[in-house]
């Protein structure tokens, strides 16, 4: 008999009156682990971490609301279209949260703070970066809970298993598919790791960890993209999702580029991954940010 992977009976729990759903656990988790390891980061540079955790705390709370509203957008028929039902852009435990507008309203949160509290945005991205990977992919985990957001049609052994109810349209003979969620995590953990290891071995900062966080990302996301079959908008061919991730890749390549030339960077953050020694950051760019204390 083939091994597939079987999906969850149920994606929500009762605590009383009280639902406890898989999806929202998922991305909890992630937030969570995100945090954690984003704290110990910036620990190792010194940095004010009150200021740190307001500018993290505030950064989520947008980023959730800024991936809502991206998924809305690109969604707009199933709310405002002539069937859709306008209320429903609230029901967040039902899925859709589009994560290139978390990661824009985010960071854009974070730069709006790091310039109120005269820190260095490059510098937190750096350390959040590693960490917001790993919080994408366990969140992929909420999928898996609402058996959503699948691949086509597989019979390989890692193939997921879709109950009949939630087969998208025109694929209801099939019965299980690539796991696309899988397939994103693995990516994401995988980058994450990366990620450390270059902190700790070259010591490369500046805004090049962060850059390559997006270019990373971007290239996983854009490969899943083309398994993917839940119905989207569909522009020249490609999923509007893969135009996206094409645009923010080319960002991150840019800003890579740029960081490379002119913010070589020194930042040791072997404190997370088992070393130790503080951050040290070249002073022309604490100078151009304002940032260094009279």
């Amino acid at each position: 008999m083939p091994l597939f992977i079987p999906s969850p009976a149920h994606g929500v729990w009762y605590l009383g009156p009280i639902p406890i759903r898989g999806y929202a656990i998922s991305i909890l988790i992630g937030i969570i682990v995100a945090f954690v390891l984003s704290r110990r980061r910036w620990k190792t540079t010194g940095g004010d971490t009150e200021h740190f955790e307001n500018l993290i705390f505030a950064s989520i709370l947008t980023g959730i609301i800024g991936a809502r509203i991206y998924w809305v957008l690109i969604e707009w028929p199933r709310y405002f279209g002539e069937n859709g039902t306008w209320y429903h852009i609230f029901y967040v435990w039902q899925g859709g949260l589009g994560i290139w507008g978390g990661i824009t309203l985010g960071f854009l949160t974070a730069l709006v703070l790091c310039r109120r509290y005269k820190i260095s945005f490059l510098k937190v991205a750096d350390c959040v970066a590693p960490g917001f990977l790993i919080a994408q992919g366990i969140g992929r985990l909420g999928n898996w809970w609402n058996q959503e957001l699948y691949g086509l049609p597989t019979t390989l052994p890692w193939a997921l298993e879709i109950d009949k109810v939630h087969r998208v349209a025109g694929f209801e003979q099939y019965a299980t598919f690539h796991p696309t969620f899988l397939y994103e995590m693995l990516w994401n953990f995988a980058g994450a790791a990366l990620l450390l290891i270059l902190s700790r071995k070259l010591r490369i900062g500046s805004g090049m960890i962060f850059s390559l966080y997006i270019i990373m990302y971007a290239l996983g996301r854009f490969w899943v993209e083309l398994f993917r079959i839940d119905p989207v908008h569909v522009i020249a061919g490609l999923r509007i999702n893969s135009w996206t991730t094409l645009v923010a890749g080319m960002v991150g390549v840019v800003v890579f580029v740029w960081a490379l030339k002119h913010r070589k960077g020194t930042e040791d953050y072997s404190d997370d991954v088992g070393g130790s020694g503080p951050i040290t950051v070249d002073r022309a760019e604490a100078d151009s940010l304002g940032e260094i204390a009279p």
